[in-house]
């Protein structure tokens, strides 16, 4: 998995006992950790952003094209609340609604309405009311405060939700709904949730990514199932996983390296349940493995373990959720590589490193989880993603 184009997961975490804001009203994303492809993104407690691992397109907003191996401060403010990691580009809101976006621009990736590559964080637009983003492969989703979603950049296979597959340089409204409050990107497909527990799905669905017991590709948001009961979502390269508000874990699509923790490498095309637990209260996708917390706080894996992104300290793909630690209150998944935080504020990383997105200060692969010592986020970091 050691590749240049690998893929990622951008939604940091869920609960299971969420409470929905009421129809039209999506609330604050608390996105404060976050892997892209092969980059990091932090939020410490003062609200100063950081970033780590790969930079050729300028995804860590440092002004330059070079990697760094450790986490390295975003400019000077001190008023971001949420970050994300696309591809090989990031977003980041700040307190007062507004939207940033760095790196890739190939497709309008930052929704600038150009095409041009941006080293340090840009306003996107004038709103002040965005309150939650994900980002994919050269695409972007964002929701706002009336509960509207947004999509920009690359759109093939219709990941935009718009009906079609052409590009937009600039965020463009999906549908007419005003009741959205969560949405992922994986690489080629997107998932949403609106405010009364329904699951939707568009975009690519070779594997049954979308969950829709079939292999046609969506162009515009379409319901998974007749369910209203769904409280998360993530999105990984070509899987997708969901809590439900009993706190149960379900996950459908690609499951070449066991990423859906059913015990096999079978893929799935509809929503199929992960064991019995019903105290799942947070998840993560990344290329190929996931990532989930339980209610005690207890952190699983599984999936893909070739980077060590299982985080077990070894190798070994594991077909079913594995136990790697304890204390956990959010996770984020990127390509290969994972970060954890714990209620204290003290933030763990591990797996894949090979542009220093694990932020050790070198290359070399990290097989569990390991504290960044000289990092503390917020200590008022709690689960639920929305209040």
């Amino acid at each position: 998995m050691k590749m240049r184009y690998l893929s990622l997961c951008l939604i940091v975490c869920g609960v299971a006992l969420l409470t929905f804001p009421g129809v039209g009203v999506a609330a604050p994303s608390k996105s404060l950790i976050a892997g892209g492809a092969g980059h990091s993104l932090a939020i410490q407690k003062d609200g100063s952003l950081y970033a780590c691992g790969l930079n050729d397109s300028g995804q860590l907003g440092l002004g330059d094209t070079a990697n760094r191996h450790t986490l390295i401060r975003v400019g000077s403010a001190t008023n971001w609340v949420a970050a994300v990691g696309g591809h090989f580009h990031s977003l980041g809101l700040q307190v007062d609604g507004s939207l940033w976006a760095w790196g890739h621009n190939g497709a309008g990736d930052l929704g600038l309405g150009d095409t041009t590559d941006r080293l340090i964080p840009t306003r996107v637009g004038s709103a002040t009311n965005w309150v939650a983003v994900t980002a994919g492969w050269s695409f972007s989703l964002g929701l706002q405060a009336d509960g509207s979603l947004w999509a920009w950049g690359y759109n093939q296979y219709g990941k935009l939700g718009l009906g079609d597959t052409i590009d937009r340089l600039n965020p463009t409204q999906v549908g007419s709904a005003t009741s959205w409050v969560a949405v992922a990107a994986g690489e080629w497909h997107s998932l949403g949730l609106q405010a009364d527990g329904s699951l939707y799905a568009w975009g690519n669905n070779y594997f049954g990514q979308l969950g829709l017991g079939d292999a046609i590709e969506r162009h515009s948001p379409t319901r998974v199932d007749m369910a209203n009961d769904w409280v998360a979502i993530g999105a990984g390269r070509a899987h997708s996983l969901g809590l439900k508000a009993d706190g149960s874990l379900w996950a459908w699509g690609n499951n070449g390296w066991g990423q859906l923790g059913l015990g096999d490498t079978t893929p799935r095309d509809a929503p199929t349940r992960v064991g019995s637990a019903n105290n799942w209260v947070a998840l993560a996708s990344g290329y190929c493995h996931s990532l989930g917390l339980r209610a005690s706080g207890l952190l699983w894996a599984w999936g893909g373990n070739e980077d060590g992104q299982v985080g077990t300290g070894d190798t070994t793909n594991r077909l079913t959720p594995t136990l790697v630690g304890t204390g956990g209150v959010a996770v984020a998944a990127g390509g290969g590589h994972n970060l954890g935080l714990q209620a204290n504020g003290a933030l763990w990383t591990w797996g894949n490193n090979t542009y220093g997105q694990v932020g050790l200060g070198n290359t070399i692969d990290c097989l569990i989880p390991t504290q960044l010592k000289t990092f503390n986020a917020p200590r008022s970091v709690v689960i639920p993603l929305f209040d």
